[in-house]
């Protein structure tokens, strides 16, 4: 058994695989995807060398750089009011007595709910007429609101949709670092005579840093690869106003049938990604790990 653990080739029966499903899953798509970004092809034809031709037609073209907009505001939403959200609702449950896995259930369950119930769940909420949403802006003499028809009001209804789907998720995550936070740090606050902002502010928070981090880093990659919800409630409309670098690109390579440049586009959307959270790492991750240590 020993001389057989020993052989190379057993280990490779085991890698060899892994490797091969890793090679044909994602490293050939990835590569055929950069080639075809830089074609004209319609998914039919052979396709034809355009070299950047793609990638300057996307930052001349008006509406992708409207989406790139749009995905920025998802990205500033999520770090500056999904995030501070998130951390309060997370402190809030830590402080609940009785019931806190009712209320830890309760906010992940949306986190698990299909994008698709979850669409047509809040397309009914802001359904003008008879949703729920503006009946109730209605008992205090607001006019009704066309949440999803209205271009200045479309973009903040996707916003809040995507956020209340999601921030479950990362509830629970900070939650499980505040609850693994020792508890004598609190006592021997409370001694001292803090009250519970204090606490929260001067123990909790600088000790749910790292987590808090991950989650920030997570929202941004999230923000930028946002298009289920915004296909399912509002197709980009109205008027591209809510219209993301992803659903953009989708209606490009597939009700219009330009794969090549639907490639390109593809190509732009992983590099954004790939930058933000590049930058976010090196300019405030290592920044906040040099001023712990």
């Amino acid at each position: 058994m020993k001389d057989t653990l020993r052989h190379p080739g057993v280990y490779a029966l085991f890698v060899v695989p892994t490797l091969l499903l890793y090679v044909l899953f994602f490293v050939y798509p990835m590569a055929t995807s950069l080639l075809y970004g830089f074609t004209d092809w319609n998914g039919l034809d052979d396709p034809r060398y355009v070299g950047f031709g793609n990638f300057a037609e996307a930052f001349g073209d008006d509406d992708f750089v409207n989406a790139i907009y749009n995905n920025i505001v998802f990205i500033l939403f999520a770090a500056f009011v999904q995030v501070p959200l998130i951390v309060f609702i997370a402190v809030l449950i830590s402080h609940v007595k009785k019931f806190q896995g009712f209320y830890k259930t309760t906010v992940f369950v949306p986190s698990i709910v299909s994008t698709s119930v979850i669409g047509i769940l809040w397309g009914f909420i802001y359904q003008p007429e008879v949703g729920p949403l503006n009946r109730m802006l209605g008992w205090v003499g607001i006019e009704p609101i066309y949440w999803l028809a209205d271009t200045k009001w479309a973009l903040f209804a996707v916003l809040a949709t995507n956020a209340w789907q999601w921030m479950g998720f990362f509830i629970v995550l900070v939650l499980a670092a505040i609850l693994a936070i020792p508890k004598e740090l609190n006592e021997a606050a409370e001694i001292d005579g803090a009250s519970g902002w204090q606490k929260a502010v001067r123990i909790t928070v600088p000790l749910i840093r790292p987590i808090v981090s991950v989650v920030i880093m997570l929202s941004i990659a999230g923000a930028m690869k946002v298009v289920d919800i915004v296909l399912v409630m509002t197709n980009g409309g109205p008027v591209g106003s809510t219209e993301v670098m992803a659903s953009y690109m989708v209606t490009k390579a597939i009700n219009y049938g330009e794969y090549g440049y639907g490639t390109a586009l593809s190509i732009i959307i992983f590099a954004f990604a790939l930058l933000l959270t590049g930058l976010y790492q090196l300019l405030i991750v290592r920044r906040m790990e040099r001023a712990e240590s």
